[in-house]
């Protein structure tokens, strides 16, 4: 075991001059990608699908061929291919059936030969999987779209529901806000049944083990209860049939309605929902409707689709979304912890920036469950003001308050009001908090054919309640003088797992939650003697890996837990192991050392962190993210904090992350 190790390790002493050293180079490096404005954002990197969906999208809509550019998206799908043939969710990882489909399905329409060596090892790789028929639901949608699939292969989605009161059942703010703005578009889309202009006439049967025109529903997904599947797939059965025999003119009034509900939150360029599927469902969904390419909404969106590129001289590939106010709020974290005049000033320039971005005059779809609530949280994009998130406005707040607790200012008081009035107001009954909505906890929804993904809710989890903990205890409140924090620590005792961890739904994995919870149940004063802290503490120690680093792989989402997945060491989940073991009061011990040693060790020449793997979370088992700059502030910030705490007598961090 990597705790036994230790006893057997040489001490590791960490020079101050090279530790230093190695701050001052990693703090050069990352300001050198501040924006003029004084904000930070970094590529934020998906797997192929993306990229995928971006060029099909183009052949869809019929759009002139982009040569050069479909050619760099080429270059990076072929670079990704795994070595079994397909493509995977994350590097090094599983086939993984829906992305290889998408991916070879883009290759041959950019016009790669099916005789090609890569394309002949990823059509053997399909098929001997059983198949294309083995997509997911969005897949099937797509290639419903193309004709290669009849829609009796996609689950029905009236459009009608935009009409359902609240208490039907199945309503669209019992969803979580990502699958709500996705399958508005696309309720259009699946009730006129349009067909892809696809000029080249591109066609994969050839990744079918059966006719393709012939495939009917879905297969019940792993997570789904056999029961309420073939429950919900008898409704399926039953809307599929009377369907046709909906009024016209009420599929005309929902049609319309859901057109009001996307331009409602346009978002500018930044699109529905400030994320890919969502703005490529309402640019088809026009398209359908007979909305010409020059149509406002429409050319606006489009033109938001191609500023998620990210184009290079080789290569090329669209990103899932922006990060700019999560980059921004965490690179001021890291600058503040480094100190220093040439630190403070860019993350001051910083927080101002992230001043602006708080929404204190849209009601968001969160408003539906607090309908008295007043705004005032964060988006994690540019601009996304119908969907602010907890997680991003905890983080944006624990940042403004170090700097002014630094400065005695009080230029950012009336923001942390508002921002800590909305996170309050967002308590979930169990004490948890969620990423975005209130008490979203209608399980039965992830058994409906539609939802095989599992996603289709955003209940309260772990990292984000952590992180809310964390903030209202820098803020001032006590577990005894604040019952929503009392709740909320409650929630973080009962949900630590057995071995010691905590559950990372937004950060790969238990590294992740772990780091999250320690960071708050230090804020609150608990003792670090405490069992819950004894505990991850030594689970931690346990799963070192002998560089000294820490790693830990996308399998440890599988349903059926089995505990923690060791992978290669990675700069960003060492850095949160670190900044977890600090916060548990263990900056002295060997392990903190050795983790020291191992970024100082790695760091490259430009004072930053080669890190390939991805170490984010999207939707456990369904879609993962590689944030380029959680190479660039979180080790940085790690570093940083040992320095500082290895030069004060308390030994203890004083702030909520």
């Amino acid at each position: 075991m990597a705790s036994e190790m230790h006893s057997v390790s040489p001490e590791i002493t960490i020079q101050n001059a090279a530790l230093e050293t190695s701050i001052a180079s990693a703090k050069q490096g990352l300001l050198k990608f501040r924006q003029p404005d004084g904000h930070w954002v970094f590529e934020l990197e998906a797997d192929g699908t993306i990229p995928s969906e971006y060029v099909l999208l183009r052949h869809y809509l019929g759009e002139s061929v982009d040569a050069e550019l479909e050619g760099k998206i080429a270059n990076y799908l072929r670079r990704t291919q795994g070595k079994h043939g397909g493509w995977a969710l994350v590097q090094d990882g599983d086939f993984d059936m829906s992305a290889s489909v998408k991916v070879y399905f883009a290759l041959k329409m950019i016009g790669d030969s099916t005789d090609a060596p890569h394309m002949v090892r990823a059509r053997e790789a399909i098929r001997s999987r059983g198949g294309a028929v083995n997509v997911n639901v969005f897949t099937r949608f797509l290639l419903a779209m193309f004709g290669i699939l009849s829609w009796r292969a996609t689950p029905v989605l009236p459009v009608e529901i935009m009409l359902l009161p609240m208490w039907f059942p199945f309503h669209l703010n019992k969803m979580s806000y990502w699958a709500r703005t996705t399958i508005v578009p696309l309720m259009v889309l699946a009730a006129l049944k349009p067909r892809a202009q696809n000029k080249k006439g591109v066609g994969i049967d050839e990744l079918f083990l059966e006719d393709p025109s012939r495939i009917g529903g879905i297969k019940r997904a792993p997570h789904q209860s056999r029961a309420m599947f073939a429950f919900f797939t008898g409704i399926d059965i039953l809307l599929r049939a009377a369907e046709p025999y909906f009024p016209k003119k009420l599929r005309a009034h929902s049609i319309a309605k859901a057109v009001e509900f996307c331009e409602e939150r346009l978002n500018g360029e930044d699109g529905l929902g400030a994320i890919y599927p969502p703005m490529a469902n309402m640019v088809m969904m026009y398209e359908v409707l007979g909305f010409p390419a020059d149509y406002p909404p429409r050319a606006i969106q489009r033109r938001g689709i191609d500023k998620l590129l990210i184009v290079g001289e080789v290569e090329a590939y669209c990103q899932p979304c922006v990060s700019p106010v999560w980059d921004t709020a965490l690179t001021a974290h890291a600058m503040l912890e480094t100190g220093g005049d040439e630190a403070f000033g860019p993350a001051k320039e910083g927080l101002d920036w992230l001043a602006t971005k708080q929404v204190l005059d849209v009601k968001g779809d969160w408003a539906v469950k607090r309908p008295d609530l007043r705004p005032g949280g964060w988006a994690f994009q540019y601009n996304n003001a119908y969907y602010p998130d907890l997680d991003d406005t905890a983080v944006v707040m624990m940042a403004m308050d170090r700097a002014r607790r630094q400065t005695g200012g009080k230029e950012y008081d009336v923001a942390l009001d508002r921002g800590r009035e909305w996170i309050l107001g967002m308590q979930s009954g169990d004490g948890g908090f969620a990423a975005f909505e209130v008490d979203n906890l209608e399980y039965y929804l992830n058994n409906i054919p539609f939802s095989d993904h599992g996603a289709l809710l955003d209940p309260p989890t772990e990292d984000v309640t952590a992180r809310c903990v964390s903030m209202l205890a820098q803020l001032g409140d006590t577990v005894e003088t604040s019952k929503p924090l009392a709740d909320g620590v409650e929630y973080l005792r009962r949900t630590q797992l057995v071995e010691g961890s905590w559950y990372g739904r937004w950060g790969l994995n238990y590294i992740y939650g772990t780091w999250s919870v320690l960071c708050a149940l230090n804020a609150v004063g608990i003792d670090h003697q405490d069992l819950a802290f004894r505990k991850a503490v030594a689970w931690l120690l346990s799963i070192q890996n002998e560089d000294g680093g820490w790693g830990e792989d996308a399998v440890s989402y599988r349903l059926d837990y089995k505990g923690f997945e060791a992978a290669p060491s990675t700069s960003s989940q060492t850095a949160w192991a670190l900044l977890a073991l600090m916060a548990a009061g263990e900056v002295d011990h060997p392990a903190v050392a050795r983790g020291t040693r191992y970024l100082m060790d790695t760091q490259t020449e430009k004072g930053l962190w080669d890190e390939a793997r991805y170490t984010a979370t999207g939707f456990p088992r369904v879609f993962y993210l590689r944030y380029h700059g959680y190479s660039k502030f979180f080790p940085l910030w790690a570093l940083a904090r040992f320095r500082n705490l290895k030069s004060t007598n308390s030994k203890t961090v004083g702030v909520g992350m």
